[in-house]
């Protein structure tokens, strides 16, 4: 009988500590709600004792979510794990995870501890998150560096405490798909109670493997993996969740194991958070890039027509990537739109349809024919924060010395108007901007555009990071304008450093 893999999905937890990718707490609910719907099976949804807002986002999303368990993060201390209880408690399924290291550099250098003192800090506080909640994760930190004989100790220590998930990091992303298999083999013969407990992976990429070590334990009879959207996470980022996912289904005659993600919203879920951290996605990135279903080569293209199966081992639709000849343009109904994103796997509610198709119509007075790129552009570029500001009008003049732009401004219901110049039509518009809000941002940190659809009447999406202070904020605009979008993306950041002043 075929083995069911759950999976765990910390975007919201490792995956935002990447550097760039911080969100704020109705990002996170989206995301959250997203993967609800991809069918994941935990949500790890943050590091509750971090931050206040850490233990808001946590909270907020263990009210919301119905259909999976929720874990917050946890240190081995009592402190941790009450506050990670109290983020979670209301949550249909619950989840504690806490975690010590076990590693000898670990120890001796981070923790101060003797290996003795290390198992009793387990046990003891296993059992008391055990006390709070009766799903309780225990994760070896830097398994993979420990030492074997130790790590399986710790492990029992775990499990006899109450742990019902042990998991086996590679938190430097150090070891091999070889070292991973015989260690979690190693395991499953040499821990006593390992059976009745599910065996997590948790693995980083920093040497490339981490999709490839997850599948390598897997095959060594874990029972969960840990993973990311897009492989976001610190450094080079932890395991993707959608290139675990597609090995598990492709290869199903080789693992012999299943997941219950629906492999229909991996594309809609891939683009939603590459959309929200502000990044755009690789061309070659596996599963989801562009380029995955594309062949240039005569062979390969003779081969495809003839057969797919000769050169892809998936369909496209399988993950949600779709191909309409429908045409849609400014005669197109509501009903055509709403069908077509149906389609394309977005079930819209008659307010956000409504609103949606506002922006739609809007978009066909500047361009003939809309794309499914198009509709996708408009479905995660809309605005996540409340509007303190908004763009009334704006004008740009620009000769070979500088730029000048006027622009109005309406900000908590006063407009505003300011004229700048500037190295160019963008910076002047800046510099305009900055009249009226008071410079709130100290400094621009990135700047980026690229195009969303083809032709010469193409979308243009603009992401900006802004810095106030240790806040980074990531601001969006798009439109067939690239000053205009350019404007929209800045007024975009700038309102979300206003919402946390």
């Amino acid at each position: 009988m075929d083995r069911r893999i759950k999976i765990f999905d910390t975007t919201l937890r490792d995956g935002e500590q990447a550097p760039g990718c911080s969100m704020n707490l109705s990002e996170k609910i989206e995301i959250a709600r997203q993967l609800e719907l991809l069918g994941v099976d935990v949500i790890e949804a943050g590091f509750a004792i971090a931050s206040p807002g850490d233990f808001e986002s946590v909270q907020t999303i263990a009210k919301t979510l119905k259909n999976c368990t929720v874990a917050s993060l946890a240190r081995c201390t009592y402190k941790d794990i009450e506050t990670a209880y109290n983020a979670v408690k209301e949550a249909q399924s619950p989840r504690i995870h806490t975690f010590l290291a076990t590693s000898p550099i670990h120890m001796k250098y981070k923790l101060k501890m003797s290996p003795d003192e290390v198992l009793e800090r387990i046990d003891d506080c296993v059992r008391y998150a055990k006390d709070f909640c009766s799903d309780v994760e225990f994760s070896a930190e830097d398994a993979t560096r420990s030492e074997k004989e130790f790590l399986a100790k710790a492990i029992h220590t775990a499990i006899k405490a109450g742990a019902t998930v042990v998991n086996i990091p590679d938190t430097t992303g150090y070891t091999t798909p070889f070292e991973m298999y015989e260690l979690i083999h190693y395991l499953m013969e040499n821990v006593p109670g390992i059976e009745n407990v599910d065996v997590s992976l948790h693995c980083h990429n920093d040497l490339g493997m981490a999709v490839s070590n997850s599948i390598a334990g897997i095959k060594a009879g874990a029972t969960q993996v840990e993973c990311t959207i897009n492989g976001l996470g610190e450094r080079a980022g932890n395991a993707a969740l959608e290139e675990i996912v597609m090995a598990i289904k492709t290869r199903k005659d080789s693992l012999g194991c299943y997941t219950n993600i629906n492999t229909k919203q991996i594309n809609r879920t891939s683009k939603l958070v590459y959309n929200i951290i502000g990044q755009s996605v690789p061309l070659n990135k596996p599963i989801v890039g562009q380029n995955a279903f594309s062949h240039e080569s005569g062979i390969h293209q003779h081969g495809v027509l003839a057969e797919k199966s000769t050169y892809e081992i998936m369909n496209p639709e399988d993950v949600g990537i779709t191909q309409s000849k429908l045409v849609l343009g400014k005669h197109s109904g509501r009903h055509a739109v709403e069908d077509r994103l149906k389609q394309m796997g977005y079930n819209l509610t008659q307010e956000e349809l409504n609103e949606y198709f506002e922006r739609f119509k809007k978009l066909c007075d500047k361009k003939k024919y809309i794309t499914d790129r198009d509709l996708e552009a408009l479905i995660y570029n809309k605005v996540r924060t409340d509007e303190t500001i908004q763009l009334e009008y704006f004008d740009v003049h620009t000769n070979n010395q500088f730029s000048t732009c006027f622009i109005r401004l309406k900000k908590e219901g006063i407009v505003y108007e300011e004229v700048s110049i500037g190295d160019g039509p963008i910076n002047a518009a800046y510099n305009a901007i900055d009249k009226i809000t008071g410079k709130i941002c100290d400094s621009l940190e990135n700047y980026s555009i690229h195009s969303v659809s083809d032709g010469k009447d193409a979308l243009g999406e603009v992401t900006v990071k802004l810095r106030m202070k240790d806040h980074v904020v990531t601001g969006r605009g798009l439109s067939t304008d690239i000053i205009e979008s350019s404007i929209l993306a800045y007024l975009n950041g700038v309102n979300k450093l206003y919402d946390l002043k």
